[in-house]
């Protein structure tokens, strides 16, 4: 079998899990190379306020640590779970999946502001994502490192467990993911079948025509049967 080129299989990834993926990696080799500082990237509510450093609010959600095999775990399974997100429920609607990134970022950096302060928010980010997947894919069987089998639903715990005997103790920030998810999901699919098929989190209009295709009119000349052509 022909060896696919890695240009194809970069844009065989969907749109919004291929920009956030690259960003990170090209994040992750700058700051190697020492190009950038990861001081330059981390959350600060008073150097975007009072030093109008509005990057931060972006470069956060980018840095995943420096090269290492941590860094190729959490962006093995942001990509993993973020692109079967993208492909399977959100196929054809990338006006929403990037509204479920908004709403992830956004709820993301208020709690880090007001309840607890995280400098980075990849990871709960990801998590999120994770979590997301994990509720709406519950017949899905999966293996952990080949040890034992469960079904979807138990990954984000699974991980978190695999994590706190890693490190020793309970990564905040992954549990703020799941939150942060599971309110998603609370309102986007149990909340609709007790409220009539509302749904609060929905992106408004406004965002999904930013997404539609523009369609260039070109000019048409029209002419009348019988008409006389000058």
């Amino acid at each position: 079998m022909a060896a696919v080129p890695l240009e194809n299989w970069f844009y065989d990834v969907p749109v919004c899990t291929r920009w956030w993926a690259s960003a990170s990696v090209l994040t992750a080799v700058a700051c190697q190379c020492h190009l950038i500082s990861p001081f330059q990237l981390f959350f600060s509510l008073q150097a975007v306020l009072s030093k109008r450093q509005y990057w931060r609010l972006v470069t956060t959600f980018l840095y995943f640590g420096p090269l290492s095999l941590d860094f190729i775990f959490h962006m093995f399974f942001m990509a993993r779970y973020s692109r079967m997100l993208e492909e399977s429920y959100y196929r054809g609607k990338t006006a929403d999946f990037a509204w479920l990134i908004l709403y992830s970022c956004i709820s993301l950096l208020f709690c880090s502001a007001t309840f607890v302060s995280m400098p980075f928010l990849g990871s709960p980010l990801a998590f999120s994502m994770v979590y997301i997947w994990s509720r709406r894919n519950p017949g899905v069987r999966l293996s952990f490192l080949g040890l034992f089998v469960f079904n979807a639903p138990y990954l984000p715990w699974v991980l978190l467990l695999f994590s706190l005997l890693l490190n020793g103790h309970m990564p905040k920030d992954d549990l703020l993911g799941i939150a942060v998810g599971h309110i998603y999901y609370f309102f986007m699919d149990i909340y609709p079948t007790i409220r009539n098929g509302s749904r609060p989190l929905d992106p408004p209009e406004f965002w999904r025509r930013l997404f539609e295709p523009r369609v260039v009119n070109a000019p048409v000349e029209v002419r009348q049967q019988g008409q006389p052509v000058h």
